[in-house]
């Protein structure tokens, strides 16, 4: 376990974002914070720091636990940080809202497509 690492190092080694350019995007546009501040991605990181990441619809809340750079398996990737419970809360119940928004929307009638027009013209006209 090394003392220090580059935070868009880390959050690549702990698979919050696949490639080490995404997690820099992702920092230079103000969605990653570490404390509740912005960051640059070359700000070194210490074990024991807050760090709040946007990806996505997803907010994550998580503590650092190791600074290892290197990028491991999902599941060893995981013990490099610990999620906050309320943050895990949060993303479920956001992850279940969406779902159901989505069951809802297909759901809904849809407007007849150029087969359906054809056979409803058809219909309409014989009945005349």
């Amino acid at each position: 376990m090394s003392e220090r690492v580059r935070i868009d190092k880390w959050l690549w080694a702990a698979r919050f974002f696949k490639t080490r350019g995404l997690a820099r995007e992702a920092i230079l546009g103000g969605k990653v914070r570490i404390d509740g501040h912005r960051v640059k991605p070359g700000r070194q990181l210490s074990v024991g720091e807050t760090i709040s990441v946007s990806r996505g619809e997803d907010d994550y809340l998580v503590t650092v636990l190791d600074t290892d750079g290197r990028r491991l398996s999902a599941q060893l990737a995981q013990q490099k940080y610990e999620e906050d419970p309320e943050s895990i809360r949060k993303r479920e119940a956001a992850a279940e809202q969406r779902r159901l928004a989505r069951a809802e929307r297909a759901e809904r009638p849809r407007r007849p497509d150029k087969r359906q027009r054809r056979q409803i013209v058809r219909f309409t006209r014989k009945n005349d």
